[in-house]
This record gives structure tokens, C-alpha cells and sequence, in this order.
């Protein structure tokens, strides 16, 4: 990061632990900071549910450390009619959507972006960890130096021009460096717990809380010959290869998702915008509605949805939508 004492770069805040230290280093390279605090969800009417009002009181005491000044958006209207209403319509379809690649496109690096444009900004800047360099002129997203918290994978379908007015403080920094960072500034959320759950919702019982919004359809639970094992309440509940929440069994998880291990493939054009990947080794639990990403080392050259696996070889090969 340059030293740009006229830059004026307004900062998604959170109240957790990583945007509150991209502000802090932002800051300390001279740039003009502001936190704005989006709240993007307002469908809870549990008494006792207010981890909203908890991030935001955090997210001020940090500003406030940091005296920098800190602006609230509510963009809840733009989430549930552009992630949350997609979000219900493709596990109605049985697929397994990633709200969180939606949310990225749609509210941080867009009504975000349009936001901070409003109030003067000439930047954004967020507390994921990814970078991103110039190849011929043009902004690349690539991975972040901390391979294990890499979060170029939700960040994919980033528009160009998002991407070239957006600043990754942390792309250089491990989650350890992070906290270290924290507590020497002696933030009061430097051992915050980092949040998990879906984007802008929070941590919940996934099942519970989608059965709020999409109803029970009970059936059988059966081996490949046929035998019973067991009950499930609604294809949209679950994914594939999953095995924790079925009670008939052991662990298990189900990960062309996050924290993957990239898998070498070959890329085929299939028609219109759609693509045929194959890969050289097989993989486990291809499931429609995920994001596929593609890399090229560390640089980000596109990605797009997951259609369906294919026939022939359904461990191995997949087609998906391109989407940037």
C-alpha cells in the first residue's frame, strides 16, 4: 500500500478483529479512513438474538480506539431480494447454493461500493484475506499470503472496476499477525472469536433456520440397495456426501469449496456460457449450486456455478455456468 494522504478509503467494519485491523493499517499508511457498518438483516424477532447490536457496539468502541469515525448503512432490502431470495430458490431446487459468493458480488463490492462513492470515497477496502496485482493493465484477484485463511475463493465474481477500486489490507498478513497486531494497538475485540455461519446472518442451527423459510418434505433415507436406514426432512436440508446431521453415522464433511487443495483440470468450452471441467483425479461430493473457481497459481482467472455432474464419469467431471 502506498502512502496516499489524499486518498479517502472508507472500510467495511464489522466488529470483528480482521476489518478492524485493515482500518488500522490503512490509517497508518496515511490514507483518510471511515468504517461504515452495514447491516444487511432484520428478519429476527428472537428477544434473545442480538449479535447485530453486539458487532455494532464493537465495531464503534473499535472506531472510537482507532478515532476514526464510523458511518451505519442498512442495505437489508438489497440482501434479501438479491442473495437471500436466490439463496431459498435454489435449495428449493435441491441445489446447495454459497450465499456468501453472492453476498460478496451484490452487496460488499457493489451497493458498498456505490455507497462509499456517495460519500466521497475513492476506495473500499474490506478484511478478507486476498490480494490482488496488474497483469496488462487490469486488476487480478489472487490469493492471500495466509493460504489457510485465502478467502479468494468467496471473492470470485468480483466485478473489474470493484476490483480495481477495493484494497485488501491483509493480503500479506497471516491470522496470526493479525491478532498480534491487535493486541499490541490494544483493541478490545483483539480475541474476538471469528464469526462464522451466513454472510450477514450469523452462526445458527443451518437446519433450524432455514426450516423457518422453506417447509418440511419428509422421506426415506436409503442405501444403494435399497435398504432403509433412516429418515430425512427435506432434500433442501442437506448436501452431497454429507453424513453429520442424518443420524446413521460417523463424521464426515463435504468440501470444489473453500480450503480445498486446487485440483489440476482441463477446461473445455461446452456452449453458449457454459464450461466442462474435468479433473485428472477424482473428486468427492461435486455438488450443483457450489462455486468452482479457477486459478492460475495464485491469480484468480474466473469461476462460475456448478450445473451438474456429469454422466460419464460423476467423481470427476462437472459443468458449470461462467459467471465473470
Amino acid at each position: 500500500m502506498k502512502h496516499q494522504k489524499n486518498t479517502r478509503v472508507i472500510v467495511g467494519v464489522s466488529g470483528g478483529v480482521d476489518s478492524s485491523i485493515a482500518a488500522a493499517l490503512l490509517k497508518d499508511h496515511g490514507f483518510q479512513v471511515t468504517g461504515l457498518f452495514m447491516k444487511n438483516w432484520e428478519e429476527d424477532d428472537e428477544i434473545d438474538y442480538c449479535a447485530a447490536a453486539e458487532d455494532l457496539a464493537t465495531a464503534e468502541a473499535v472506531c472510537e480506539q482507532l478515532e476514526i469515525r464510523l458511518n451505519t448503512v442498512n442495505f437489508s432490502h438489497e440482501y434479501w431480494e438479491r442473495v437471500f431470495s436466490i439463496f431459498l430458490e435454489q435449495y428449493r431446487a435441491g441445489r446447495t447454493p454459497n450465499p456468501d459468493v453472492l453476498c460478496n458480488k451484490e452487496i460488499k463490492f457493489r451497493e458498498f461500493l456505490d455507497h462509499a462513492g456517495k460519500l466521497g470515497a475513492s476506495a473500499i477496502a474490506t478484511g478478507h484475506y486476498a490480494r490482488k496485482t496488474t497483469v496488462n493493465g487490469s486488476p487480478v484477484l489472487c490469493k492471500a499470503r495466509d493460504k489457510n485463511k485465502d478467502q479468494s475463493y468467496f471473492l470470485y465474481s468480483i466485478a473489474q472496476d470493484a476490483l480495481e477500486k477495493t484494497l485488501f489490507p491483509l493480503g500479506e498478513l497471516t491470522k496470526t499477525e493479525v491478532r498480534l497486531l491487535a493486541r499490541e494497538l490494544g483493541l478490545i475485540n483483539s480475541e474476538r472469536k471469528d464469526s462464522t455461519g451466513i454472510c450477514f446472518i450469523g452462526e445458527r442451527r443451518f437446519k433450524d433456520f432455514l426450516a423457518r423459510f422453506l417447509p418440511r418434505n419428509p422421506g426415506p433415507i436409503q442405501t444403494p440397495d435399497g435398504t432403509c436406514v433412516g429418515e430425512h426432512d427435506g432434500l433442501w436440508f442437506y448436501t452431497l456426501g454429507q453424513r453429520h446431521g442424518l443420524d446413521i453415522g460417523g463424521p464426515g464433511n463435504a468440501k470444489i469449496r473453500y480450503r480445498q487443495a486446487d485440483q489440476a483440470c482441463l477446461i473445455e468450452h461446452a456452449s453458449n456460457n457454459s464450461f466442462l471441467v474435468q479433473f485428472l483425479e477424482p473428486q468427492r461430493a461435486i455438488t450443483p449450486g457450489q462455486a468452482l473457481v479457477l486459478y492460475d497459481g495464485s491469480h484468480v482467472i474466473g469461476g462460475g456455478t456448478i450445473d451438474q455432474v456429469g454422466k460419464l464419469n460423476a467423481e470427476s467431471t462437472i459443468k458449470y455456468s461462467k459467471n465473470v
